[in-house]
């Protein structure tokens, strides 16, 4: 059954906000034991952009935000809601959208974050959506946000080489009729939580000094685990949404798949039957920004003419949890 809003609503601006500091394959090679080599034949990664010390997800999501304003013409206080996808918050409470809303000044949004790992900013364009469509709002922002640098262990080069810092926004409203978001589709699989988790700082295990000794607060991830279920899972929930409206793969313009590791991309997009030249790939220059892949990739398409009006694009995402999910959109 299609997955359709009440209304039409779809993506008007996007911006991007990415730290300056670069850090190269080589660079990783100096903390822990890899080389440019291994790591651009296993994910992908030449580079990726990590925070100066002190800078939170906000400071990220803040700049993103702005840049899309700006791109649509309106200003904060157009704002009637903020969804902030992230799964490195600034701190537990307040949640991290009040912060970006005072940052930038959106004295009538309200707003409230959203956590789904890597399926963050998906879950929450269809939540923001859902403010638009079921409750009336003309402008809601759906801003991804991550400092993976903040739970990643350096010092373990299976997850030290994949993460970067970035965020990215997208501002929604009510488009016209046959644009917008199409059709939706989201999954969750809570088995899925021992292969990708950081285990330390929850309720379960509260913070002491026996769990960051014990490392608790950083990422874990059971690599083969992770990317045979994405693999699978991302191409059969597109394919399900291209099959249902009845839209074969040569229609589509783009696909955007979360941003984990190249080859799971690639191997994506070869279920669905796709051309490298039609997916978005930002991996190789900003690595794995958990929340904010989609977006700037979505942004990035934008900026350099590969979206036009009418066309018909395909966002997935995986994350812990599992989650997983997609959305097929007519560009507006």
């Amino acid at each position: 059954m299609k997955q359709r809003l009440a209304l039409p609503v779809g993506i008007t601006a996007t911006g991007q906000f990415y730290p300056e500091r670069i850090v190269t394959n080589t660079d990783l090679a100096n903390l822990v034991d890899t080389s440019d080599e291994w790591i651009l034949t296993r994910t992908g990664i030449r580079t990726r952009r990590w925070v100066e010390p002190g800078v939170a997800s906000s400071d990220l999501g803040a700049e993103a935000l702005k840049m899309a304003l700006e791109r649509r013409g309106i200003t904060a206080d157009d704002l009637d809601a903020i969804v902030v996808a992230t799964v490195t918050p600034d701190m537990f409470f307040p949640c991290t959208a009040a912060l970006i809303q005072h940052k930038i000044g959106a004295s009538n949004a309200y707003g409230f974050d959203v956590n789904a790992a890597c399926s963050s900013f998906l879950f929450g364009l269809t939540t923001g959506a859902g403010l638009i469509a079921g409750l009336g709002m003309k402008r809601v922002a759906v801003v991804g946000c991550d400092v993976m640098t903040s739970i990643m262990d350096k010092s373990d080069r299976n997850t030290a080489v994949l993460f970067g810092d970035g965020a990215g926004a997208a501002i929604l409203e009510q488009v016209e009729e046959g644009y917008g978001i199409l059709d939706f589709e989201h999954r969750l699989d809570g088995s899925g939580a021992p292969f990708l988790c950081m285990p330390g700082g929850g309720s379960l295990h509260p913070s002491t000094a026996e769990t960051v000794a014990a490392k608790m607060h950083y990422i874990h991830q059971d690599g083969k685990e992770v990317y045979k279920r994405a693999v699978r899972d991302m191409a059969e929930v597109s394919r399900l949404m291209l099959d249902r409206n009845g839209i074969g793969t040569g229609d589509l313009a783009l696909f955007v798949p979360h941003q984990a590791n190249v080859r799971i991309m690639d191997a994506a997009a070869k279920r669905l039957e796709l051309p490298s030249e039609r997916m978005a790939s930002n991996i190789g220059e900003f690595a794995n920004t958990t929340s904010a892949t989609l977006p700037t990739a979505l942004h990035q398409s934008v900026e350099t003419g590969k979206l036009h009006k009418g066309d018909l694009v395909v966002l997935a995402a995986f994350g812990a949890g599992f989650t997983w999910g997609g959305a097929l959109l007519r560009w507006v």
